[in-house]
């Protein structure tokens, strides 16, 4: 018999299969299964069989037929849903979660939900679908109460970011409000009193805890919030370089900046450049990004410590998938003000 999985003339190249592995072995399909997996009854004579076929047909197993058959049901994946994958805080976030998974012997599959609810529930639902281990999510839906079955049939989901609405599940978030508010009460202890906060959607929840965190930081020095300060809903960076110009032409424009995301910040640092005033106008950031270190001036950010916030996350996901049932946990990680120049520019 042939067991070649070259296809003749005209034929399109064949898989091997277990089957075909256990008819060149000569032993029975269950003896191949039970050397793929490891089992140690089996004797030698027959696991140097085996392997010599699975060797001569390159054989590979199909992992996702098999984990239907573990007594554990593991697939050893999991499924990341992020922001946007091209995002630097996206980015490191994926990096820390591929390193403890691969620990773990598992693959990470990534996604992006582009802000979009719809987005959110064809992904969740395609993950499913194929059986993930396990879900860190960070979330854009308004409500996750969709996601109750799935927790309850035993799929973990992790949130990373931003909290569950409507659902009670594990989250590792940064501290939102007292990043922000060591950003702008660093601006107002180099002299500023006029500090504009510009920043993402207005329906994502860590916008409105970083707007707390300016708000705070304004009564705690006793300045006065403004009318036309605080801009939202700006998800790129050409959004917030034209709301960064409306504020240079403000009667009374802000000589200050706290923009409270890295594209955010971007597009600010793009329209100072355009105008002359990147160093005459103070700008502290929320999240690190690549090169804020290389202009000029080098940028102030409050870094949230992104690898860590996936580590997390990652690790409680691997404890759930484990068995742990305890109730769900939220997790807050500290961010640190980095000064580098940018904060650092005293008010005309």
């Amino acid at each position: 018999m042939d067991h070649s999985t070259q296809g003749r003339s005209g034929e399109p190249l064949r898989r091997a299969t277990m089957r075909d592995v256990a008819a060149l072995s000569g032993v029975s399909i269950k003896t191949v299964s039970r050397v793929i997996n490891g089992v140690s009854t089996v004797s030698d004579e027959l696991r140097e069989r085996v392997s010599k076929a699975i060797a001569q047909l390159d054989f590979q197993p199909n992992l996702a037929a098999s984990s239907l058959r573990r007594t554990d049901g593991a697939t050893r994946q999991i499924a990341l849903l992020l922001e946007d994958v091209a995002n630097p805080f996206s980015a490191t976030l994926s990096r820390a979660v591929e390193n403890v998974a691969r620990e773990h012997d598992t693959l990470v599959f990534a996604g992006s939900l582009d802000e979009d609810p719809q987005r959110e529930l064809e992904l969740v639902r395609a993950a499913i679908l194929h059986r993930v281990d396990g879900i860190i999510i960070v979330p854009a839906a308004p409500d996750h109460g969709y996601l109750h079955r799935e927790i309850r049939t035993g799929t973990p989901v992790v949130f990373v970011d931003r909290p569950p609405r409507g659902l009670a599940a594990d989250a590792v978030l940064c501290s939102n409000a007292e990043g922000a508010r060591e950003a702008v009460l660093h601006l107002a202890d180099h002299g500023h009193t006029e500090i504009a906060f510009l920043g993402d959607e207005h329906v994502i929840s860590t916008v409105d805890e970083r707007v707390q965190g300016y708000r705070a930081a304004l009564a705690e020095r006793g300045l006065p919030e403004r009318p036309g300060r605080i801009a939202l809903d700006l998800p790129d960076p050409q959004s917030a370089a034209r709301a960064v110009a409306a504020l240079l032409d403000a009667d009374h424009p802000p000589t200050a900046l706290f923009t409270a995301q890295n594209l955010v910040t971007i597009g600010a640092i793009q329209t100072l450049q355009a105008r002359g005033l990147h160093e005459r106008v103070a700008v502290v950031g929320f999240d690190d990004f690549p090169m804020a270190d290389l202009m000029a001036p080098k940028v102030t950010v409050v870094a949230q410590d992104v690898m860590r916030i996936g580590t997390l996350a990652v690790q409680r996901l691997f404890e759930r998938i484990a068995g742990d049932d305890a109730p769900p946990r939220e997790f807050r990680v500290p961010t640190s003000l980095i000064a580098r120049g940018s904060g650092e520019i005293p008010p005309p």
